[in-house]
């Protein structure tokens, strides 16, 4: 039995899902299709990737050859920057939904703590980060409005769950002071190289659970040619990471997986190859000793790569300053 991380919604959530950032649209119906076959459970979207169509597709297809049950899938999608101010979000809650073929979403996340001004679907979708051109307009909604938003959406039963994604900790408790309901998770991006361990330990004594992005640390942003990445030597390739491999007689990805699981998170590798797909899902019948989850840790350098002044030129975005 896979394990699971029991929400404080109530529900149960997979620690091993899958994540569908940057899965191309021409593969990603066949991606999830696969996943599914191969034993995933947990699907982690988001308007912005652009591939929910895609991705319900697969989802559909593995429904109707009786493959799995939707209540057997924990169905993630995430609320764009655009769509922050309370009147926006229950239309594009109720269209990612129809793009997914779904009535309800297990978990729904506020992707980023910005709001930017609303772009409407027929002119752009996804909206990406930009009014127009390179122009970046920002809205007046408060997390506040948007998180009661979010609340009612749960009331009328088109969210089970809902959450937090790039958030850090002056804002979660400020959004505690005021949330009816709590947010079950908070994603952040995760690896070696980028700890936040004062940010996990407030989610731990706040009870919200945490789903680590990026657990490969630079190999997700080499294409974007982000020259931090590049200089870095990848996580997979790092000498202690393999001596440690090695140890155990396991991939690097493998121990680079089991870091953050051994440690109470949740993950969500990606991969479009079958082979690699069982790997990252079946990597928690093993344990690193402490000393090795330490010696891990210890290669903390504070490196971030998903913020927008990695992708493009701004004065306006220091989301983690």
């Amino acid at each position: 039995m896979a394990p699971v991380i029991k929400l404080s919604s109530g529900y149960d959530m997979p620690q091993v899902g899958f994540g569908l950032w940057k899965v191309d649209n021409a593969v990603a119906s066949d991606v999830v299709y696969n996943a599914i076959k191969a034993g995933y459970r947990l699907f982690d979207g988001a308007c912005d990737y652009g591939n929910e169509v895609e991705c319900g597709k697969g989802v559909a297809r593995a429904i109707s050859e009786g493959i799995v049950k939707r209540e057997e899938l924990f169905i993630v999608s995430k609320l764009w920057n655009t769509f922050h101010d309370a009147e926006r979000v229950e239309p594009i809650v109720k269209k990612q939904l129809a793009d997914w073929g779904i009535d309800y979403f297990d978990l729904y996340l506020i992707h980023f703590p910005v709001a930017l001004e609303y772009v409407d679907p027929s002119v752009r979708y996804p909206p990406g980060w930009h009014y127009e051109g390179d122009e970046i307009r920002p809205s007046k909604a408060t997390i506040q409005e948007t998180w009661q938003a979010l609340e009612a959406v749960v009331e009328k039963g088109l969210a089970k769950s809902i959450g937090i994604s790039n958030f850090q900790a002056q804002l979660i408790y400020d959004l505690l002071r005021y949330a009816k309901i709590r947010p079950a998770t908070l994603q952040i991006e995760h690896h070696p190289f980028l700890v936040q361990q004062e940010l996990l330990n407030l989610a731990k004594r706040e009870g919200i659970a945490v789903t680590a992005y990026s657990s490969f640390g630079p190999a997700s942003f080499l294409e974007f040619n982000m020259q931090h990445a590049v200089k870095l030597t990848p996580l997979m390739e790092d000498e202690t990471i393999k001596n440690i491999a090695a140890k155990y007689n396991r991939a690097p990805s493998q121990v680079l997986l089991r870091w953050a699981t051994q440690r109470g998170l949740a993950v969500i590798p990606k991969t479009t190859r079958t082979e690699i797909m069982a790997s990252n899902l079946n990597h928690t019948d093993f344990d690193l000793s402490e000393e090795d989850i330490t010696t891990i840790s210890g290669l903390n350098r504070g490196i971030r790569f998903n913020q927008p002044s990695n992708y493009f030129p701004t004065e306006l975005l220091w989301i983690f300053g």
